[in-house]
């Protein structure tokens, strides 16, 4: 009897792991089947890659509204107001940080530089519209990119 228990633990362990495994290894969503069409599957395979590698660092819309808010007030050549409204996209960025730049950190890399050069753009000793109209272009067109909008 003695023997029989020394073994319980040490095949619960390993029936664990292997459930587990098994469970982590599945690659194949659950309500989704391989008895369609391979078209099909590759179709959604290929969907579905594409969102994930379109979105490594997580949604961003909410930075990119604010990017788009502050390209509609420099397009009415408000300089001034765009320069207090990137601001929130600063903070926000700023306070987003250690999140995003964990998941993906070259993403996170590429957008921080657009932002700071539509920062220094809008923050220039003397804006120009043209000036802040191409980095906030640029801004926007990095974030669409990041998004697989483009």
């Amino acid at each position: 009897m003695r023997h029989f228990y020394s073994l319980t633990r040490p095949v619960a362990a390993v029936s664990a792991i292997a459930i587990l495994a098994l469970a982590a290894g599945c690659s194949e969503p659950a309500g989704t089947s391989m008895a369609g069409p391979p078209a099909v599957a590759t179709a959604q395979t290929s969907s579905a890659t594409k969102v994930k590698a379109a979105s490594k660092l997580g949604d961003l819309s909410a930075f990119r509204n604010i990017a788009a808010d502050v390209t509609s007030i420099v397009d009415n050549g408000d300089l001034p107001a765009a320069k207090a409204r990137i601001k929130d996209l600063e903070v926000a960025w700023d306070s987003a940080e250690a999140g995003l730049k964990a998941r993906a950190a070259g993403d996170w890399h590429v957008l921080d530089k657009s932002i700071d050069h539509a920062l220094g753009a809008l923050r220039a000793n003397a804006p120009n519209q043209t000036d802040s109209k191409k980095a906030m272009a640029d801004l926007l067109t990095n974030f669409d990119s990041l998004q697989g909008k483009s």
